[in-house]
């Protein structure tokens, strides 16, 4: 029997696009759903009781919730294709902390960016940089995190780059020239036609977000 594979998601969501990453270097064939998150789907309500969230994979029913649970699952499920995650029980736990360390620091210092003004931005900004000249130091002078393979951390850190032209128009800066070998690691990522597939327009990220902030009331 064919596997059947279902993916709650929504287009922008740096979450959902970890996921979308993983099923394509796996090879995985699936099924995409589109949520409306002001109106969500009662398949969404139900394989997603307890957080109500994004992204979602249904497995032949059944549903695995929380994107680095998700893309842990894929690359336990699908093992025909190069892992994503290392073997060596250290190497992985690190790969693990860097991603929990992404999901804590960098989702929210970047949201700040563009979410607040004055000096709570002005704040936001400066830990966002701590967080990306943390990361750089994490990768040192490897191509990728994992070393010289495109693996877990790079898959669950690459999604936001989507969202770097709204954290820079919205923040006023340029990620580049604070921290240029984090944007030569991006631009070794989008190599990957897994990445570039993946990945939404920048501009169309901050079109959408343009429609929040104006419910924000920061427009």
């Amino acid at each position: 029997m064919a596997d059947e594979v279902v993916l709650l998601d929504f287009w922008p969501s740096m979450f959902g696009i970890r996921v979308r990453i993983a099923l394509a270097e796996k090879g995985v064939k699936y099924e995409y759903k589109e949520e409306d998150l002001k109106n969500k789907s009662p398949l969404l309500l139900q394989m997603n009781p307890v957080h109500k969230k994004i992204p979602v994979l249904i497995h032949n029913g059944r549903p695995v919730c929380e994107s680095p649970i998700i893309v842990q699952y894929i690359d336990e499920v699908w093992k025909d294709k190069a892992p994503l995650l290392p073997s060596d029980p250290y190497q992985r736990a690190q790969a693990r902390f860097w991603v929990d360390f992404i999901d804590k620091k960098m989702y929210d210092s970047s949201r700040k960016t563009w979410t607040t003004k004055g000096e709570e931005q002005e704040a936001a900004k400066k830990e966002f940089f701590e967080v990306l000249k943390t990361l750089e130091g994490q990768l040192g002078d490897k191509p990728f995190f994992g070393g010289d393979n495109f693996g877990y951390v790079d898959l669950s850190l690459i999604p936001f780059y989507c969202w770097f032209y709204t954290y820079e128009t919205c923040g006023k800066f340029s990620v580049e020239a604070e921290c240029p070998k984090f944007i030569a690691w991006v631009k070794r990522c989008l190599q990957r036609e897994t990445v570039a597939k993946a990945l939404p327009d920048g501009k169309k990220v901050f079109e959408f977000v343009s429609v929040m902030r104006t419910n924000l009331g920061l427009e």
